[in-house]
């Protein structure tokens, strides 16, 4: 009995290992296609479209796209219960309106201090998770303190002059990201993450139409080569990634997903090096070491620790003290 016992025990810590894998896998190739957002926003703003027609068209192409996916591919998951739509319906006005200050604070701040403001979420994500009673292990600070250092440094101003109004738009966009993950954590319960994707990402495109239409802007016509950045912007880092990171996040949970995900930044960076000519001083190359070294220690997280998830979705607080 005692070897029956141990032998299924042994089966559900490799199941364990196993599905912590493949979230990480999964989040981290979200990460890659998040980090693409600042990169083709700013693109679009050279391409003189403004962040607000940005936002919206970008959202709705990528809404379209998925429908069209899932009514050809994957039509049996498009069923969902009144109640589930309704959590799905929530996070995606959170995350749109959180796309609206995004956008808008990228258009008066650099692609890198964007990314760093916006880089700031796993902190509101601790700040909610927190408040609702779940316990932050050691090592999860001593990962999200390395974050906060690779940021700072890969990020650092130098004296320039801030735009005060882009930074605090970006912050807000930050907390309100964080927020739409502590939501997703929860509505993921019983109810496939592809179906969650589909809903939270026409809700959003509901939303940011919506703040379109009332804010009353001229729609503009949209030159070739705007065009072509709103398409890419809405298949890689709104539909692909979206739906990478709510499979990420039903596998890992809000505080692993959310530290992961600031490697985004390092994304950024690149492609900003690459494509925009920004340059990386050498406090930035130690801030992606700080930034990697944080991402390695999860491999330490003990697979205990991401059990806390179930207790949260069940309503089961007191267990967690």
């Amino acid at each position: 009995m005692t070897w029956g016992r141990t032998t299924a025990q042994s089966k559900v810590t490799e199941k364990q290992a196993t599905k912590r894998a493949s979230g990480i896998l999964i989040t981290l190739l979200a990460t890659f296609c998040f980090g693409w957002a600042p990169i083709f926003g700013k693109l679009a703003y050279r391409a003189h479209v403004s962040p607000l027609t940005l936002a919206a068209t970008r959202t709705v192409i990528a809404a379209g796209v998925l429908w069209g996916f899932y009514l050809i591919f994957w039509r049996r998951l498009i069923p969902i219960s009144w109640r589930d739509l309704a959590g799905a319906a929530s996070m995606g006005a959170v995350n749109g309106i959180g796309s609206l200050f995004y956008y808008t604070g990228l258009e008066r701040v650099d692609a890198s201090l964007g990314q760093l403001l916006y880089a700031l979420y796993p902190i509101w994500v601790f700040v909610f998770l927190s408040a609702a009673g779940h316990h932050i292990s050691r090592l999860a600070v001593l990962r999200l303190g390395l974050t906060l250092l690779g940021v700072y440094l890969l990020t650092y101003a130098g004296g320039v002059t801030m735009d005060w109004l882009g930074v605090m738009l970006m912050i807000t966009s930050g907390a309100a990201y964080g927020w739409h993950l502590v939501l997703g954590q929860w509505t993921l319960a019983d109810v496939d993450s592809r179906t969650v994707t589909l809903y939270t990402l026409t809700a959003m495109a509901v939303t940011v139409t919506i703040a379109r239409l009332l804010s009353g802007q001229r729609w503009e016509p949209i030159s070739p080569q705007g065009l072509t950045v709103i398409l890419l912007s809405g298949l890689f880092p709104t539909a692909l990634a979206r739906l990478m990171a709510f499979t990420g996040l039903s596998l890992l949970g809000g505080v692993q997903a959310s530290l992961l995900g600031v490697g985004e930044l390092l994304i950024t960076l690149l492609m900003a090096f690459l494509i925009l000519g920004e340059r990386l001083t050498p406090l930035q190359w130690l801030g992606g070491g700080s930034m990697v070294l944080s991402v390695v220690l999860i491999g330490r997280e003990s697979l205990q620790e991401i059990g806390w998830d179930e207790l949260l979705r069940q309503g089961r607080w007191r267990e967690l003290e």
